[in-house]
């Protein structure tokens, strides 16, 4: 029979991972459970893996060289989510354990806070939410309505193809760039960045965060941004050099940003943007929701059923160096 190594907190198993996927994993063998909410050590993952094929991993338990290298009964390493940056890959290729990731299922549920966001900049509805709870009537300020506005989508992935058709029904005309992915007519107008930057009542920040992006959003992206605009990352935080959007903020050429993520601790955004008042900052929550987190979870147990029928699975990160998979099953 198998084993698997579950790592969730007896805490965050039921709401994080959730009761169904749980219940579907243990009909695949003999699970691993933890029993304290210590954080895990590299040392810990591998103590309580020992003798396991697989392992299904939380976002914050990494997945090291010494892992890999000294649990020689492992198959495979799981990740209930997208983010791997924690995980060796490197060192799993090399001692053939496959590493696989969960698909994103936050899609509609990073379009929505998107949308909440882009009304609540234009409504400015949570300083009116502030001032009532703490006893105020708040003064009547003319607001904006969506209807006749133009949003502008950098990166026009999944989530992007998810909320333009939402905007397009509001009333939103929206324009992409994206030079890697298509952008059909139906879906948006594709238009260059400098075109989008001079346009856009709403800038949407949806760009994969990688070398090449690594702080694409500067100075000079701010001051092509059309005057009185909303700048939203709902993507990742190092896209942003923060000083320049606290900078465009305090110089009056944007009139507010919401921002989901950021570069604090576990993509955050940081203490000096999220207490500022032209901007509605959240703790990297747009994609938690119940939907989301079960299809994360259920995904993971698809994986692994197929991985102990000696499959590759959707997902696999490195296929090709699935050695003992395929040892496994030869």
């Amino acid at each position: 029979m198998a084993r698997i190594f579950l790592t969730y907190a007896p805490s965050a198993r039921a709401t994080w991972y959730g009761e169904n996927a749980l219940s579907e994993l243990s009909t695949l063998g003999e699970l691993v459970l933890r029993d304290t909410e210590d954080e895990l050590t590299p040392q810990d993952v591998l103590e309580l893996s020992r003798g396991c094929d697989l392992i299904i991993s939380d976002k914050p338990t990494a997945g090291s060289e010494t892992l890999f290298r000294e649990n020689q009964s492992l198959v495979a390493f799981l990740r209930c989510a997208m983010d791997i940056k924690s995980i060796d890959v490197e060192a799993a290729s090399k001692h053939g354990v496959l590493v696989t990731r969960a698909g994103p299922g936050f899609v509609q549920a990073v379009s929505e806070w998107i949308i909440g966001q882009m009304i609540n900049l234009a409504r400015d509805l949570p300083s009116y939410y502030a001032s009532y709870q703490q006893g105020h009537i708040p003064p009547q300020r003319m607001g904006r309505q969506l209807a006749g506005s133009t949003a502008g989508i950098i990166g026009f992935g999944n989530i992007a193809r998810t909320i333009a058709p939402t905007l397009k029904s509001l009333g939103v005309r929206v324009l992409a760039h994206d030079p890697y992915s298509a952008v059909l007519p139906h879906e948006a107008d594709k238009v260059d960045l400098d075109t989008l930057l001079k346009h856009a009542d709403y800038i949407i920040c949806l760009a994969n965060y990688n070398p090449e992006t690594d702080s694409m959003v500067d100075a000079h992206f701010f001051d092509r941004m059309k005057a009185g605009s909303f700048f939203i990352n709902a993507s990742r935080g190092g896209l942003v050099q923060e000083d320049a959007l606290a900078q465009a903020l305090t110089q009056g050429k944007i009139a507010g940003a919401a921002i989901d993520v950021g570069r604090g601790f576990d993509d955050h955004p940081t203490h000096a943007l999220a207490t500022r008042p032209d901007v509605l900052a959240t703790p990297h929550i747009g994609g938690m929701v119940p939907e989301a987190i079960a299809y994360q979870a259920c995904q993971t147990v698809q994986q692994a059923r197929a991985i102990l029928c000696g499959n590759i699975p959707e997902g696999a990160v490195n296929p090709d160096n699935a050695y003992r998979l395929k040892a496994r099953h030869s």
